[in-house]
């Protein structure tokens, strides 16, 4: 995934307000169809593993078929299926598709899976990508177009995924930093974000290990002078394609009132921002080594809320 990058991914939290986070990398998938969901009215935990690069993988079944293990994607607006499994489980195939990834646009097959399940929920009728498990590092991709219209919380403390209800009432716990978004392409989007104080766009992605920017803010930081030493790094994407970019440490990370230290920040010739729109003005995907700072970490499809509870302070 990632080769040379020496630094600490992590990053200290700090609260301007409350406390702060660090980041990760980037992923990513058009939506075509997404499938039916049946799912009770409860809120479901699910266990999650956090896998060596440090991305959140869950049991999943399909078609009572299982369990394989699926990362976890909010960056993903497409669920992928590795085509050993849908091979193996004798999945119909589907149409193709154009997949939107880190490095670009391609033209993968799909397969029909009949029902997807994973906690007490399932997803029916999916029409998931096709791509290889040795490029993705998992069995598959939970993308958001099997948890659309949910709240999903990551509980890093207790290792548990919660799907929400959209209808279920909202109960914040002490320490919870609340920041609105939008959503764009079925991505949330932060706009109340800066590194080393320059003014950003952040959109969320739990699938990826690092937090990834654009060339426009690496131009805005260096006309500022504020990078410092870079690191060269060489990444492959879902689809197997090599991306090659530039690591820097931020100072500081800022989402709403937390702030982050420390943070690093890979800067690589993604499509992904011109896909989003956000190529001509500063933007970065927030990846997992920000996310994991935090006790909780939930994402709010239905009312495009990030909400982040910081650890409590030792007294």
């Amino acid at each position: 995934m990632k080769a040379g990058l020496h630094w600490s991914l992590g990053a200290s939290l700090v609260v301007a307000a409350p406390a702060s986070a660090q980041s990760d990398q980037t992923r990513e998938y058009a939506v075509e169809r997404p499938g039916q969901a049946d799912r009770p009215d409860d809120t479901q935990d699910i266990g999650f593993r956090i896998d060596r690069d440090d991305r959140l993988t869950v049991a999943v079944r399909l078609g009572g078929k299982g369990p394989f293990r699926f990362l976890v994607d909010t960056g993903a607006t497409r669920t992928v299926v590795s085509t050993a499994v849908a091979t193996a489980l004798g999945l119909s195939t589907g149409p193709v598709a154009r997949l939107h990834s880190t490095t670009g646009t391609s033209l993968v097959r799909t397969a029909i899976v009949p029902e997807l399940e994973f906690g007490p929920g399932r997803v029916r009728h999916v029409e998931a990508a096709l791509l290889e498990a040795s490029h993705m590092g998992a069995d598959g991709i939970i993308g958001v177009d099997s948890l659309r219209s949910e709240r999903v919380v990551f509980d890093f403390r207790a290792r548990l995924i919660s799907i929400v209800p959209p209808k279920q009432r909202v109960r914040d716990e002490q320490g919870t930093i609340v920041v609105r978004g939008k959503l764009r392409q079925g991505h949330l989007i932060v706009t109340s974000a800066t590194a080393n104080r320059v003014t950003l766009t952040a959109i969320l992605d739990t699938g990826s290990e690092i937090t990834m920017g654009n060339a426009a803010l690496r131009g805005a930081l260096e006309a500022r002078g504020r990078l410092g030493p870079a690191e060269r790094v060489s990444m492959r994407s879902v689809t197997g394609e090599i991306l090659v970019g530039e690591a820097f440490a931020m100072k500081t990370v800022t989402i709403g009132e937390v702030e982050l230290h420390d943070l690093v920040i890979l800067f690589a010739a993604s499509p992904i921002f011109h896909r989003l729109g956000l190529e001509s003005k500063p933007a970065m995907l927030l990846g997992m080594n920000a996310m994991r700072a935090f006790d909780k970490v939930s994402i709010d499809f239905a009312r495009k809320r990030l909400r982040m509870t910081v650890p409590a302070v030792p007294p």
